[in-house]
């Protein structure tokens, strides 16, 4: 059964009752007595003191569990047993990557001859088999496709949904623009499309109504590695994290959905951790992404206490946002919006602000909420509005 959802939800209040329901009969059974003639039956033995003090923790872990339950669903930070537990490993290789030539780079190697003289070789494409979400959380308008990733040696769930247009017969000879979705650190490819931030719910009449580009949106797993962040990072003998999400992802979309292959048409968007890998990424890879949304990020890959980037100094200078940008050969066209409130993420925007060059435009804006989804879900369409300036419909 999975951890978010109603079923399992609906487990655990009844499992709390049940324990609520032991407890009293257990003490209407065994309570005060009156009179000296039962003085006797309130004699409390080792066995019953036992019993009574089981029922406690009982009632007591029933509780916990359901509140766990509640504050789950509602953050969607686990959605499986071994993410909850951090034995889940998503790791099936770490194998050297090609070169990354970017979304143009690809396109030119899949249709270079094999030899002089020789007739063009295709690259592989990579379909995929696509079923409902396994969380229950997950609007069924949501397709889920178990990817196997052939660069990255990454196994994993990716999440994706098609704007109303795309099945509207006046756009059948259209692409579209898409946006990579990623949660934080613990948290579930689910939360993007859960209550949790709510982006269909949000997203989609403005899209109908012309307010917002109709973005094809992809949230693919960031939890690979159990109890620890990647960090979005290709690490050595580890982890190849940022293959997964910048090629072997894209990759999985551009074959098997009418979406963009050009890199001014593709963007990142994320929170706390996931702000952090999306503002990597984009400043990373100019030539496969034009944007990237950030909400509560960071630059020093520290400010994730379980992350693996921040545990080797070359490592996590060069996971550094911040670096990436002071250090490219020519400054990135790429847009930044970048959300925090004053000690949590806005220092961190306003130094990328003041680093960048044109063509890179940097948007800082202060949020006050806490570092917590309530204050991200309302930013969902501001956001977007803000990206449909940058990437605007066609």
């Amino acid at each position: 059964m999975n951890l978010t959802g109603t079923p399992f939800l609906i487990l655990t209040i009844v499992l709390f009752m049940a324990s609520i329901a032991l407890a009293m009969a257990q003490w209407l059974g065994r309570g005060p007595l009156f009179g000296r003639a039962r003085a006797a039956e309130q004699r409390r033995t080792p066995l019953r003191v036992l019993s009574y003090f089981g029922n406690v923790l009982l009632c007591q872990f029933t509780a916990v569990a359901m509140v766990f339950v509640v504050v789950n669903n509602e953050n969607q930070l686990y959605d499986s047993w071994g993410d909850l537990l951090g034995t889940s490993n998503h790791v099936r290789a770490v194998p050297v990557p090609p070169k990354d030539e970017g979304l143009a780079g690809d396109r030119a190697a899949a249709s270079a001859p094999a030899a002089a003289g020789a007739a063009a070789t295709p690259a592989p494409k990579v379909p995929q088999a696509f079923h409902a979400p396994d969380s229950d959380a997950v609007p069924r308008s949501v397709k889920q496709a178990d990817l196997k990733g052939r660069l990255s040696g990454v196994d994993g769930e990716v999440l994706v949904w098609t704007p109303p247009q795309y099945d509207d017969p006046a756009y059948k000879d259209r692409t579209f623009p898409v946006v990579e979705l990623l949660v934080g650190y613990p948290g579930a490819s689910s939360a993007w499309f859960g209550d949790t931030m709510d982006a269909t719910r949000q997203l989609e009449p403005l899209m109908k109504s012309g307010q917002v580009t109709p973005f094809i949106l992809v949230s693919p797993r960031v939890t690979l590695l159990g109890a620890t962040d990647t960090g979005c990072a290709d690490v050595p003998g580890k982890v190849n994290a940022e293959t997964w999400l910048s090629r072997d992802v894209p990759q999985m979309v551009i074959d098997n959905f009418r979406a963009d292959s050009t890199p001014d048409r593709w963007a990142l968007a994320g929170y706390s951790a996931g702000a952090h890998c999306a503002t990597r990424l984009a400043l990373a890879h100019p030539n496969r992404y034009r944007a990237a949304i950030s909400m509560s990020g960071y630059n020093d890959p520290a400010g994730e206490p379980a992350s693996l980037t921040a545990k080797d100094p070359k490592l996590r200078e060069a996971s550094n946002p911040l670096h990436l940008l002071t250090h490219a050969a020519t400054p990135p066209n790429v847009a930044l919006y970048v959300t925090g409130k004053r000690g949590d993420g806005l220092e961190d925007a306003t130094a990328l602000q003041q680093a960048a060059k044109a063509p890179t435009v940097v948007t800082p804006v202060e949020t006050t909420g806490p570092h917590l989804t309530s204050t991200w879900k309302p930013l969902v369409v501001p956001t977007f509005k803000w990206l449909t300036g940058i990437i605007p419909a066609r």
